[in-house]
Order: C-alpha cells, then sequence, then structure tokens
C-alpha cells in the first residue's frame, strides 16, 4: 500500500482535530445543565406551594421534569429561557429532580421539601457562625441534614445578572460545612425547627457595609422619584463608563455646591483653585488622619480633601494613562484637572482609575481626591508610593509631591455613585437577588440599616419600596421578618437625637403596618463597642417566635411589649402596651429607664420618672403637662429597663400625644 504523503497526512490530522472538537462540543451539549443553578444537590423546595423551576435550554425544545412522581413541561423561548410549574407537594423527601430536553437529561440528587428563607442585609446577617457566641462548641454540635444552606456570592452589577459571579452549592449543615455561613439564620431555623418540624432551606445574601438602596431593583428606585439623575449615570455607565463618570461628577459638584454654608468658588478640584491657610501638609507617607497627631483630627469621622500635583512631559501626558491610588477609607471621589475619573466604596484596596483621553497635559497637573469616613479611622491610606501615574508603555511617574489637605467641617454626606457595589443604587439587587430567579422562598429576613443611619426618616419609605420590590419577585405576600437595630455605642447622660433611634422608629413603623411583616426587637442585645454583637443566638430566637406569629399563625406575642397609646392623667402621661405576657417590669431599677417626655422642638426632651403596672406605663416629669410627645429608647446605645414576664425588651418607639382638649374630653 503506498504511504500517505505529508499533505494527505497534515489532512487526516486536522479532520481528526476537527472530529475531535466536534464531539467535545457534542459532549459539552450533552451535559449542559438545563436547570437554573438554583436547583443542585441537596436543594430544599419550599412546600405547600407550586413549585417554579427554571433554565435553559435550545430556542424552542421542550423540557420536561419528573419530581416525585410530579411532571411539567416547558418548552425554551427564542433566548433559551423556560419555566414550568410543579404542583405544590407537602414536606419530604429526599428526592430526585430530572429535567429532560433534546436527549440531555439533568438529574438532581437528595432534593428535600420544606421551608425556604432568604437572609439577606448588611454585616450583621453575614456575620459567620465561627463569630458568634460560643462558636466553637456550636460548631462542634452542628449536624443537621435537615438544614441546608446557600451563600450567595458577593458581587455587584451595573444590570440585571441572570447567573451568580461564581459556582454556588447547596450544602448540609455539618461541622465542616456551617463555620462560615451566616449565624443569624443558621441560629433562626434551627429554632424555627424546634416547633416547625420541616426541612429548611436557608439562602444567604449579605454585604457588609451596604446600604438598602443596593438592594432594590433600579425599577423600584426610579418610582420614588428620589434617584433619578443616579439612575440616568448609572443607565450610562453600563456601556459608555467614562462618560458616566463625568457626568456624574457633575452631579457631585451640584450637591456639594447647594450645601448649607457653601461658599463660591470653593470647588477644590478645580484647575485653578487655590488652597488658602485652612489646608495643611499632610505627614508624606499619609495614613489615617486620626494618626496624624492633630487634636481635631484625632476622632474625626467626615469629609476631608486631599490635594497634589504633578509634572509630565509632553511625550508623557499625550499616553494612556491609569491613575494608581492607594485605598482610601471609605469612600472617594477623585479628580485630575478639573475632570471627574472615579469614585469607589471600600477601604480594602486600591483605586485604579482609566482617565480620559486629552485629560493630562505637558507640565503640571493636579490630583484632587475628596475623602468620606463614616465609621472608626479614616483618609488617604498609604504607602505613599501606591500613589502614582501608570502609562501605557509600562512607565510611571510616582505623586511624590506633599499632599494638602482639608476638613470639612459639618456632618456632610455626599451621594454616592451609583455603580459602588455596596453604596451604589440597585447594584447588589442586580447581582446578588436576581439571579435567584423566581426561587420560592416562605420568607425573608432583613437584617440592615447601620450604613442608612444618617437618613433615618427616609429609611422608611425605603424599607416599604423593597419589601414590595422583592415580593413582586418571590410573591405578592410573602412574609418580611426585620431585625431591629440593636444598641451600639454609649449611653448619653441627656436626650439627645439619634439617627440609630430615627431609623429604628422607620423599622417599627413598617413592620407595624403589614400583616405579613414582623419586627424582631435587638435593643438589649448589643454592644456598646462593638456594632457586631455576638449573641446571634438569642436573636435567631426572637427571630423564630416573629416566624411563628406572623408566618405560621401561632397566637403568641411575637415580640414583647408593644406601645399602642399614650394619654395624659391629670399631670401624667400614661403609655398603654399590648402583646406582653404577664405584667410589665422595670428590670434593675425601681422603674423602667428609658422613657423621655418631650415638646415639639428636637430638644425638648427630658427623661421622666416611670412606674410599670399591668400594661401600662406611667410618667411623670416637670414637662409632662407641655409634653406633645413620648420617646423610650432614644439612643445609639441606650440603657433599656422595660420587659415582659418572658423577659422579652419593649422596644424604641416615640408616639405623638393628643391634644389637651382630647385627653379632657376622654377623662
Amino acid at each position: 500500500m503506498q504511504t500517505c504523503t505529508p499533505r494527505i497526512r497534515n489532512l487526516s490530522r486536522a479532520l481528526a482535530g476537527a472530529a475531535a472538537l466536534a464531539a467535545a462540543f457534542a459532549s459539552h451539549a450533552a451535559n449542559a445543565p438545563l436547570l437554573h443553578t438554583m436547583f443542585q444537590d441537596h436543594a430544599v423546595l419550599q412546600r405547600e406551594q407550586p413549585i417554579r423551576v427554571f433554565g435553559r435550554a435550545k430556542a424552542g425544545e421542550q423540557v420536561k421534569l419528573d419530581f416525585a412522581g410530579k411532571r411539567a413541561t416547558a418548552r425554551a423561548d427564542a433566548d433559551g429561557q423556560w419555566s414550568a410549574t410543579l404542583p405544590a407537594m407537602k414536606a419530604g423527601g429526599p428526592y430526585t429532580l430530572a429535567a429532560t430536553s433534546g436527549g440531555i437529561t439533568q438529574n438532581v440528587a437528595d432534593v428535600m421539601v420544606g421551608d425556604v428563607w432568604l437572609c439577606s442585609g448588611q454585616s450583621n446577617m453575614e456575620l459567620q457562625v465561627w463569630r458568634s457566641l460560643d462558636a466553637r462548641a456550636e460548631i462542634a454540635g452542628a449536624n443537621n441534614d435537615r438544614i441546608r444552606f446557600m451563600t450567595v456570592p458577593q458581587n455587584g452589577a451595573v444590570t440585571p445578572q441572570a447567573t451568580f459571579a461564581t459556582p454556588v452549592k447547596w450544602t448540609t449543615t455539618t461541622p465542616e460545612t456551617i463555620r462560615d455561613f451566616s449565624a443569624a439564620c443558621y441560629y433562626f431555623a434551627r429554632e424555627l425547627q424546634k416547633t416547625v418540624d420541616v426541612p429548611m432551606g436557608l439562602i444567604n445574601a449579605a454585604w457588609g457595609g451596604s446600604r438598602i438602596q443596593a438592594w432594590t431593583s433600579g425599577d423600584a428606585l426610579r418610582a420614588t422619584k428620589l434617584y433619578d439623575a443616579e439612575l440616568d449615570v448609572l443607565a450610562r455607565y453600563a456601556t459608555d463608563e467614562a462618560g458616566a463618570i463625568g457626568q456624574w461628577g457633575q452631579v457631585w459638584a451640584r450637591w456639594w455646591n447647594a450645601r448649607d454654608g457653601a461658599k463660591p468658588g470653593d470647588e477644590p478640584w478645580a484647575q485653578a483653585y487655590a488652597p488658602g491657610k485652612d489646608w495643611r501638609t499632610a505627614p508624606r507617607e499619609l495614613g489615617a488622619w486620626e494618626r496624624w497627631g492633630v487634636p481635631e483630627l484625632a476622632a474625626f469621622d467626615g469629609m476631608g480633601w486631599y490635594r497634589t500635583t504633578v509634572k509630565l512631559t509632553a511625550k508623557q501626558a499625550a499616553q494612556g494613562a491609569t491613575l494608581a491610588l492607594a485605598p482610601a477609607d471609605e469612600v472617594d471621589m477623585t479628580w485630575v484637572n478639573g475632570v471627574a475619573v472615579g469614585s469607589t466604596y471600600g477601604a480594602g484596596s486600591g483605586r485604579e482609575y482609566a482617565l480620559p483621553k486629552g485629560v493630562l497635559k505637558e507640565g503640571e497637573n493636579v490630583v484632587v481626591v475628596n475623602v468620606l469616613d463614616t465609621y472608626r479611622e479614616g483618609g488617604l491610606y498609604g504607602p505613599a508610593s501606591a500613589n502614582a501615574l501608570r502609562f501605557r508603555d509600562g512607565s510611571s511617574v510616582a505623586l511624590g509631591n506633599p499632599w494638602k489637605f482639608r476638613k470639612v467641617d459639618g456632618n456632610d454626606t455626599p451621594p454616592r455613585a451609583p455603580w459602588q457595589t455596596a453604596a451604589g443604587l440597585s447594584t447588589l439587587y442586580n447581582g446578588m437577588i436576581a439571579p435567584l430567579g423566581r426561587y420560592n422562598v416562605r420568607g425573608m429576613l432583613w437584617y440592615q440599616g447601620e450604613s442608612n443611619t444618617f437618613e433615618g426618616a427616609r429609611y422608611r419609605d425605603l424599607l416599604r419600596t423593597l419589601r414590595e420590590d422583592w415580593r413582586s419577585r418571590f410573591g405578592a405576600r410573602t412574609p418580611m421578618l426585620i431585625v431591629q437595630l440593636a444598641n451600639y455605642g454609649l449611653p448619653k447622660p441627656q436626650p439627645a437625637e439619634s439617627g440609630w433611634a430615627e431609623l429604628r422608629e422607620s423599622q417599627r413603623q413598617v413592620a407595624d403596618e403589614d400583616a405579613n411583616s414582623g419586627l424582631a426587637v435587638a435593643i438589649d442585645i448589643g454592644d456598646h463597642y462593638d456594632i457586631h454583637p455576638p449573641n446571634k443566638q438569642e436573636l435567631g430566637r426572637r427571630l423564630a417566635r416573629v416566624a411563628r406569629h406572623v408566618v405560621y399563625g401561632e397566637r403568641l406575642p411575637p415580640s414583647g411589649p408593644v406601645p399602642r397609646a399614650a394619654r395624659r392623667v391629670a399631670d401624667a402621661v400614661v403609655v398603654t402596651f399590648a402583646d406582653n405576657t404577664g405584667e410589665l417590669v422595670g428590670v434593675g431599677a425601681n422603674g423602667p429607664i428609658g422613657f423621655e417626655l418631650c415638646g415639639a422642638q428636637k430638644d425638648s426632651c427630658r427623661y421622666a420618672d416611670a412606674t410599670a403596672s399591668g400594661n401600662t406605663v406611667t410618667l411623670r416629669a416637670p414637662n409632662a403637662h407641655d409634653a406633645t410627645r413620648v420617646r423610650y429608647c432614644w439612643a445609639d446605645g441606650p440603657v433599656c429597663t422595660l420587659f415582659d414576664g418572658e423577659h422579652l425588651p419593649a422596644g424604641p418607639f416615640e408616639l405623638a400625644l393628643p391634644t389637651a382638649s382630647t385627653d379632657d374630653h376622654a377623662r
């Protein structure tokens, strides 16, 4: 037989390679998942509701589902999306869920039917079991095949995402798996299972330091009419990042110039701006401004301006460049030569901002950074060597000139760039809630608010908006269990205004207005020195109790004493409570501590002597006759001692008093 020529051999190899490649693609297609990634081994599906199942298949192809003897079919649309509904089922399992389409079958094993809970919020919902009280013993004793959990990968996105940023999986509870899961979410399910004996599926989607706006969809935020300019920028950012950043610079500048006390021409980002005597030279290595040895900065939380210059050659200025900055704690807004180039939230990493063409110039260039710090240490961190311009040819120029610094007086809170992850608009909804699809859940647990305490009154509407927004995805009457912020910070000797207290009042009102919402009071289990209290076991017990009342209809007080009315009686004010078990008591004192009587003005509140009896508390103070409001536990970290017979605390509140004529008529 004649041997093959080199050309024929090469052709044979090419054909063999093509065949192997085709086989590989065919194998991949045969193994491609039909089911959305939420449907995996060890998953929990919601009982007693029609079960929504969804995924992807070849456009136009039929998908068949088989689950515990129940069947359903669906057809993929032009984009390959499909959705089907299985009949409602009672709790049970384990079962196998099978999806078949076009000769492809995907089997998901060890699936339980029970109650599924979405646990979301910021760091106190994210806080892991290993950081909770008695963690070593809790982890060692965690063996429960009927509590399964999934942690949603942290991811912010400008537009809604169909899938998660990284792979996810359902996991059964063991000492090896539970360590890094949400403590509040786990302890809630463990406690609830004592009275609701069904499998529990827990989905944790939380991000430390996040604001409620980031968890709310863009459509829902747009409906509030509060963030139109920011949402316009966000929409542009998806396709024109540089243009959106420049547009955001204009929005930020309008805010700065409209502040109370703003002075004409005070625009430190402008090229022509000349720093005055109120600017100081920052230490060469920068670092937290609290460590500079300057008394007025030793405990400063607020805004500061940084300004420096750098000289460039014509060749350098003509190149594409990136501005690199050391980490800023916690939010920066940055300009080069008067042009906004970036804004980032978070202190964990440095900044890198690609500079638009034409921003740099030959000669002196001005770099300006505004930094907002709201917690602990703040400022533009070092080392100074991290601050540089990096050019396309691989060279760089350090920002070696000393930085000038100016402290901003007051408590100004600038708007946050809408693309920021934890502090943006809809970013965490897009990256962490949207990828859940319409997976059935029994209820939603929400522990968030510390990052919104500067806007406590607005939070009321924001929380309502988020609740209805999520219900549009998971179900119109999906219960929401809200954790009222725990106490944090040292008590004050005299009554004062408190953003934390104002936000707690918003949480109380939103929960109280809706039969499918409940409030877990945590005002007595916080930590004066730690914003992350470790006693998540008691929090879990209280959340479970709220769920038993709101979700499962048990006839038990859900959260302890609840204020219902306040009225004047002679020279005193009487507050009536409901939902208390047994009589009200003031723990550790002759009477309850923490009550205030207030007039109409903010600085008019005075502590009142209180006496508990039955389900009422009587308040006496010199200003009782003139009082228009009653407040209780109104501080960041108050001392509150009113409990009921089951040692459940009365939570913070503010009630308006009726007019004197109304009280007189009532008597």
